[in-house]
């Protein structure tokens, strides 16, 4: 018997109000040499981010006209140093994770109603509670106690393809499941009191968000199709997370674009990070934004046309690197575009490795 087709039917996505990109970028300019400003400058310039947005709250400036302020401001979340520890962080993810991903389901409903949830699958690296924000979900949007939960942890930003590669194979196995998805990252709660350049960079890429998604064999929207995996030898150094006793330091290394075009030129990593298909017959590109530069290194190496990765660009430029979240809100712009008839997802993440899917635009 051949398996049943299965959907990611809507997408639903919402963020913060409160836009910390430029008090940021100001903030982490103050922490370094002259020498290396210009080069932050520089690469803040290139980073193709505009707006980054934190459940953090905005203090008020002493200003005339009370311009809301960032974390870093006196009164803000960071004012003080030492900043606030790991427990403070995580007792602000317990109660703004599951409200922000509250509201991206409520997104979701605006685009297509859920009807009977049956599964509930949870991707989030950016904090730790338990019970887990899966079941904190579940309770503040009334399902069911018989719902069946998964929550995805720690696995960075290529959960969202984790995510929907689970809810898939969960509608596979009982067509009649109708499976919430949702991706929750809270990234701004681990800024890092540090002055070198690189880590100053890495935290340049990140913000908040969240996004929710059906998934069933109702055919609408997206039919999934099969996933892939694959890992770069000798690059777990790259992409980490780090646990500390002051929030979760995140290591992005600068050699990751150069690695990843690298090894996009040998024709078995190339195969497995296009699901096995030429990439001139790919009609829609789903690239996980993890940087201007990431997705510079994907279109050059994979001689795709210059508008091949507009929808990943243009999340990027609104949101910044979301984690997990990001992908999805690229998922949600194809969604709204043209048809589809040969799509990939890729994403990149700790190990260095890649994951991704396949998808075409219903029928």
């Amino acid at each position: 018997m051949s398996a049943v087709p299965v959907y990611l039917n809507a997408i639903g996505t919402a963020v913060p109000d409160h836009d910390i990109h430029h008090a940021f970028i100001g903030w982490a300019r103050s922490r370094v040499d002259p020498a290396s400003a210009k080069l932050f400058d520089r690469m803040a310039a290139r980073s193709g981010i505009a707006h980054r947005w934190s459940v953090l709250p905005p203090t008020l400036r002493d200003l005339p006209d009370t311009t809301p302020g960032s974390p870093v401001d006196a009164g803000g979340f960071y004012a003080t140093v030492p900043h606030p520890g790991t427990a403070d962080r995580m007792a602000i993810y317990a109660e703004a994770a599951p409200r922000l991903a509250i509201d991206a389901i409520g997104a979701l409903q605006d685009e297509t109603a859920l009807g009977s949830i049956t599964h509930l699958v949870v991707a989030s690296c950016t904090g730790f509670v338990a019970p887990g924000i899966d079941q904190i979900i579940a309770r503040k949007i009334g399902l069911s106690s018989s719902v069946e939960r998964l929550l995805i942890g720690f696995m960075g930003c290529y959960a969202a393809i984790v995510a929907l590669r689970s809810a898939r194979h969960i509608v596979r196995s009982d067509p009649d499941a109708r499976v919430l998805v949702v991706t929750v990252e809270l990234s701004t709660l681990h800024l890092q009191a540090v002055s070198e350049i690189e880590p100053l960079l890495a935290m340049l890429q990140f913000g908040d968000g969240a996004a929710a998604a059906l998934v069933t064999a109702e055919p609408s929207g997206f039919e999934l199709q099969a996933p892939f995996a694959t890992t770069l030898p000798d690059s777990e150094a790259l992409i980490r997370w780090d646990i500390t006793d002051a929030g979760f330091a995140m290591h992005l290394s600068g050699e990751v674009p150069g690695r990843i075009a690298q090894a996009l030129t040998d024709p078995a990593f190339r195969a497995a990070a296009s699901g096995g298909q030429p990439a001139e017959t790919i009609d829609g590109w789903a690239v996980h934004a993890g940087g201007r530069s990431i997705l510079d290194a994907v279109t050059h190496a994979m001689a795709l046309q210059p508008d091949a990765l507009d929808a990943s660009r243009a999340v990027l430029a609104d949101n910044g690197n979301m984690s997990s979240a990001t992908l999805m809100f690229v998922l949600k712009r194809l969604l709204t575009g043209p048809r589809i008839e040969r799509g990939v997802a890729l994403a990149f993440g700790p190990g260095l490795a890649a994951e991704g899917l396949g998808f075409r635009s219903a029928p």
